[in-house]
């Protein structure tokens, strides 16, 4: 597996400190581990996703089956975090999801076709650009629609962070450190790819995947890769700019969620690099 290229700067020790919150049963603000909420999908019977009716703007009628699509896939993920926090005794609280093309507004600022699909915390809702996805198709070479799937299981995973308390240790380690910042946000994207490959892993396991879908979601990963971007756009790679990682890091972690089926195994904090 790809590691995250590290200065060698960044508190150990920090890192250990989530990790004892989050993944050995520490508190996280309202006194339960992570272990507690994403150690019980081993074994669990899930259920067959749903459709949710989220809260879309109206999409253009061109988009239309685009719309749905993503309301089925939400539903989707829903069904899995609710499984897994249920079994931990914990109601999951999904996000909303914005669609949108060209801008709109978040509580986070305004959102634009340069943000791409985000998570916005302050609002708990996923934003997505759906001429984003033309992008990925024709500018990033990653079509099909469950590359569009695997955009939105990754947003979903960032309302998984933030949820039960991830990301705001991230942001303080973030702010103590600035030095390592931009390292920490990859940690976080990476973790964030995880947990989409264990919703795909659910799709997998109740046969709804069909031939191609999993390396169209590999091939979007892959898209999204700092590096890729950062040669696309300036022709130049610099790894101490990066924010979400390589391609070939974003790849091994989603291909890492997937092949385990287990949140547990998105450790992207503990790896000694």
């Amino acid at each position: 597996m790809s590691r995250i290229p590290t200065s060698g700067k960044i508190g150990i020790p920090a890192i250990l400190a989530i990790l004892a919150a989050v993944f050995l049963g520490g508190n996280l603000g309202d006194g339960s581990g992570l272990d507690d909420i994403l150690g019980q999908l081993n074994g669990v019977q899930q259920q067959a996703p749903t459709q949710n009716d989220p809260a879309l703007e109206d999409a253009p009628d061109p988009d239309a089956d685009l719309a749905a699509f993503m309301g089925v896939v939400l539903g989707s993920t829903e069904d899995l975090w609710a499984t897994i926090f249920g079994n931990a005794g914990r109601q999951y609280r999904p996000a909303p999801l914005v669609l949108f093309s060209g801008a709109t507004e978040s509580a986070c600022g305004g959102a634009t076709s340069r943000v791409g699909p985000h998570y916005c915390p302050l609002d708990q809702t996923i934003y997505i650009d759906l001429d984003f996805f033309r992008d990925l198709s024709s500018r990033f070479d990653a079509p099909g629609d469950f590359a569009q799937a695997y955009v939105l299981a990754h947003e979903v995973g960032h309302h998984v962070q933030n949820v039960l308390g991830i990301s705001d240790q991230v942001r303080s380690l973030q702010q103590a450190n600035p030095a390592d910042a931009n390292e920490l946000s990859v940690r976080l994207e990476l973790q964030a790819d995880c947990f989409a490959g264990v919703w795909a892993y659910q799709e997998f396991t109740q046969d709804f995947l069909e031939q191609g879908d999993f390396e169209e979601a590999l091939g979007a990963a892959s898209a999204v890769g700092d590096d890729r971007i950062q040669e696309m756009s300036t022709g130049m790679i610099n790894p101490e700019t990066w924010t979400h990682g390589s391609s070939d890091q974003r790849v091994d972690w989603f291909r890492t969620g997937f092949e385990s089926g287990d949140p547990n195994a998105c450790d992207t904090f503990g790896n000694d690099f």
